[in-house]
This record gives structure tokens, C-alpha cells and sequence, in this order.
């Protein structure tokens, strides 16, 4: 295969780390290399060196005979190095169409934007791609889904031009028929002859989709393996150098206690007639596709969307739940998918953010008592092992493992029922990701009703007591671990099961 992008002996480093050294490896042209590793590996470094966001210390890198060694974002664009980011970059109240041409807006003789030619271009790519009518090209970025915010930053990289396209953590945002989408994708720009770079947390994917993976470890390469040559548990091995039990999936299923949460007949504008409960010690997954109303029911239960019907009930209690304050009232916690943008203040620090939901509880006359919120927060960071260098470190300098479980810190602190955890492991690396299975499963057992909405098949099938799944606002009945099958799951979320 011919190298469309040559990376030689590449070191970066940032005041006390040695983020990349000795990194070499060769992106070829109709090929589909993964880069693995821990949080903190050097994977996003690498990846911000090739688009000329960050700039190397050492070695060189070249896309064909151009040396981007030095070269600045623009530079590496022109070139034809596209990256797909993990936190699209989404300008709020301009239109989906102009966000996928930002920059690089289209324009008539005279200088006016050519809008025709703009949505042509869009619509030509929806279609070759196979995502035709998941976006509204005018629909304001602001009201984007996750998902629909990951799809723009698709199209952005797959503008003419692309020799070289990076995905960082492309599936975060999307479900099951969206990702297959996407691969579908991924494998048409291979057979087009593009090198792809497919950074994940999700070994599963990885072993799915990519050629060859390339492996750091403390900014190290320490593996370089054709992928019909290796397996996950060597991957797993040659990035955290020791095993980890299948990833920590290793729960047993538990009969429930009491119910918690029950759900009768609850309707809203993305609902219709829900009911279900969740007992004390259990997790009940939740499946679905982008739009089902996963999320949507998640935020309608914690008080944060409206509820037009139906009754919510907590220990048999029926609790009138308008606002998120009700709902942390009535003892429910609620950790949501976006943890940077809903769920942590990045600027702020770690005590602060995981004492976020009892601040009503440590202050007095309108003042915070430092003394009470240490004593909250101190035992959490340990029970919780969340790496920080103090309590007052901001919590957006942490790893993504470690800003889940300041999440989850917050609502322990609070003491709730129910904890309603929304894509729990979404971008965090397979060490953190064991660390939260482990945590999860402890919690449960400690009597915590858990409700877990993933978009993670593995995630559902092996920490889910029972699963249910969504589907255009409604949902099946309960399915038990013990006859919850991928096939299953899929169908009832596509909505041709039988």
C-alpha cells in the first residue's frame, strides 16, 4: 500500500509531560488504521499535531510530499488532512448548512454567498452517504443532537479535497443504525482510496471496522498489529500493560427490592402511555435509536422537560416533579449524556462541581461552609478513585474518566433513590470504563435503583438486570438478562420484531 501520510519519530511535550515520543507510523492510502490507548495515551495530542493545532517537538510528519511538520490548521486542511472532532464545534444560531460550510462558504461573482450551490453540495453529500434525513440543513445549531452535531462535523471533513480523514470517537453521539451508517461510511472512503483513522474507546468497533491498529501507551507506541492478527484482550494488554476481566463486565444479575420508580402512563411531547418501574438494586437498561426519546424520558422523570400525563411515583410515593429541584427533591439523580456542556461547570473546581446538588445543604445565611463541603467531597474521591492533583484543580483539566465520576460524586453526595445515568461510559477510556462497571454494579448492591440509557450493546447486555427499548416514543416490555440477544434489542429498536 502506498503511505498517504508519514509519521516519523514524533515527540511532544507540555511543562512536566512527555505527551508523545518516538512516535512512527505510516497512514496508507485505501486503509483503515485505529489508534487506541488510555485517556492521557497521546492519542488526542498526536491527532492535534496532524492537523496543525499543536505544533511537534521532535520528527516529522508528511501527508504525501508535503511536510506539515510546522504547518498551521489551514495549512494541514489545504493538504487534504481532515479531522472529525469528538466535541463538534457548532456555531449556535446559524443554520446546520452554514455550520458544514463554515470557512469555506461558497460565494457568487460579487461576493454574495451562493446558498443554492451550498445546500446543492450538502444534499448530494446526505445522499452518497446514506444520511439523507437525519438533519434539517435549517435547522439552528443550537437545537442539534448530539448526534446531528456529529453528523456536521462529518461533512464538514468530507468536503473535496480529502487525502487523510481522522474520526475522534465518531460513535459517542450516535446508536446502533447511525453507526452503522457511519461504517458504511468509513469503509466507502477506504475503498475510495483515503487513509482513515479511527480513534476509539470502543474495542468492539475498532475490531470491526479497522484494517490494522496502532496502540499507545504513556504516549509510547507500544503495538502496531494487523487486526486479524490480534484480539481485545491484547489490546487491552499492550495499552494498560495488564488485563482487566473482559473490561469489568463481568455483573451477575440481582432480583430487585422494593420498587423505587414507578412510571404510570406518562406522556409527553416525545412520549405516549409509559409505564414501567425500577426496583432497589437494580439496572434497568435502556436501548434505542437517536430520537426514540431515551434522553428525552430521562429529563422528563428528573423534572427538566415537562410531563403532559401519567403519574410519577418514588417509593409509592407520587411526586408532582415540574423542575430539576423537584426532582433532586424527590431523590433522583441525574448524570446526563453531555458531561461537559449539562453535566460540570469545567471552569470550575472539583469540590465545587461535586457539591453542586447540596449547596442548599452546606451553606448557611447564603455563605458556604468550606469545612462541611471537605468533608463531603474527601471520602467520595476515595471511594470514587477520581485522579485529581487537589479538590481545587478545575475540573476540565481532568480526564473524561475521572469528570464521570465527579458527576457521579455530585449525586452521591445528594443521597438519591434513583440515579439515572445517560450514556455512563461515553468517551472515557477502557481502564475508566471498568472503574464505573465496578461502581455501578457496588452501587445497585448497595440498594440504588440505577436507570442506564447506552447506546453500548456490550454495556447493556452485560450490566442490565432487564433492558427495555425504545421505539418512536415508546417502549417494549421489559426484557430479562438472561433473554436479552443483540438481534433482539436491534429489531425491537428498529421496530420490525415480531
Amino acid at each position: 500500500m502506498a503511505a498517504a501520510m508519514n509519521i516519523a519519530s514524533v515527540g511532544k511535550s507540555f511543562p512536566g509531560v512527555k505527551a508523545l515520543s518516538d512516535v512512527s507510523v505510516e497512514l496508507n492510502a485505501g486503509e483503515i488504521v485505529a489508534i487506541v490507548g488510555e485517556n492521557g495515551a497521546g492519542k488526542s495530542t498526536l491527532l492535534k499535531i496532524l492537523s496543525g493545532d499543536y505544533t511537534l517537538d521532535e520528527g516529522s510528519v508528511h501527508l504525501g510530499s508535503v511536510d506539515l511538520s510546522g504547518a498551521t490548521p489551514l495549512e494541514a486542511r489545504e493538504a487534504g488532512f481532515r479531522l472529525v472532532r469528538q466535541e463538534p464545534e457548532i456555531v449556535p444560531f446559524t443554520s446546520a448548512l452554514e455550520n458544514i460550510f463554515i470557512g469555506e462558504l461558497p460565494r457568487r461573482a460579487g461576493g454574495r454567498v451562493d446558498f443554492t450551490a451550498m445546500r446543492r453540495a450538502a444534499e448530494d453529500m446526505l445522499d452518497r452517504y446514506g444520511f439523507r434525513g437525519l438533519i434539517d440543513l435549517d435547522q439552528q445549531g443550537r437545537t442539534l443532537s448530539p448526534a446531528q452535531m456529529q453528523l456536521v462535523e462529518i461533512l464538514r471533513a468530507l468536503k473535496p479535497g480529502a487525502k487523510v480523514v481522522a474520526f475522534d470517537e465518531p460513535t459517542s453521539s450516535l446508536t446502533l443504525r447511525e453507526t452503522e451508517r457511519l461504517f458504511d461510511l468509513i469503509r466507502q472512503l477506504r475503498d475510495d482510496g483515503l487513509a482513515v483513522v479511527y480513534v476509539s474507546h470502543r474495542l468492539h468497533e475498532v475490531m470491526e471496522i479497522s484494517d490494522r491498529v496502532f496502540i499507545l501507551k504513556d504516549g509510547e507506541p507500544t503495538g502496531n498489529l494487523p487486526i486479524g492478527e490480534t484480539d481485545q484482550d491484547e489490546i487491552v494488554r499492550l495499552m494498560v500493560g495488564r488485563n482487566l476481566d473482559s473490561h469489568g463486565m463481568q455483573r451477575e444479575p440481582i432480583t430487585g427490592g422494593e420498587v423505587v420508580l414507578q412510571v404510570e402512563n406518562l406522556s409527553s411531547r416525545w412520549h405516549d402511555d409509559i409505564s414501567f418501574e425500577i426496583r432497589a438494586g437494580e439496572i434497568v437498561g435502556f436501548a434505542g435509536l437517536v430520537g426514540a426519546g431515551r434522553t428525552e424520558l430521562a429529563k422528563v422523570i428528573f423534572g427538566e422537560y415537562a410531563r403532559t400525563g401519567g403519574t410519577i411515583r418514588i417509593a409509592g410515593e407520587a411526586k408532582d416533579i415540574r423542575s430539576p429541584s423537584d426532582g433532586i427533591a424527590a431523590n433522583i439523580g441525574l448524570a446526563p449524556e453531555d458531561r461537559k456542556g449539562e453535566g460540570l461547570i469545567l471552569v470550575r473546581s472539583v469540590i465545587e462541581n461535586a457539591c453542586m446538588a447540596v449547596f442548599h445543604k452546606l451553606s448557611r445565611w447564603g455563605f458556604l461552609r468550606q469545612n462541611e463541603m471537605l468533608d463531603t467531597v474527601r471520602p467520595l474521591v476515595r471511594s470514587l478513585d477520581i485522579k485529581t492533583p487537589t479538590l481545587d484543580t478545575e475540573v476540565g483539566k481532568l480526564s473524561g474518566g475521572n469528570q464521570q465520576k465527579v458527576v457521579l460524586a455530585r449525586w452521591l453526595a445528594a443521597k438519591p433513590r434513583l440515579l439515572i445515568l445517560d450514556e455512563p461510559t461515553r468517551a472515557v477510556d477502557v481502564g475508566a470504563k471498568a472503574e464505573i462497571y465496578r461502581l455501578m454494579d457496588e452501587l445497585a448492591r448497595s440498594g440504588l435503583a440505577i436507570m442506564m440509557i447506552s447506546s453500548e450493546m456490550p454495556e447493556l447486555l452485560a450490566m442490565s438486570d432487564r433492558v427495555i427499548v425504545m421505539h418512536d416514543g415508546r417502549i417494549s416490555d421489559p426484557i430479562p438478562k438472561s433473554e436479552a440477544t443483540e438481534e433482539r434489542i436491534v429489531n425491537l429498536a428498529l421496530g420490525t420484531a415480531a
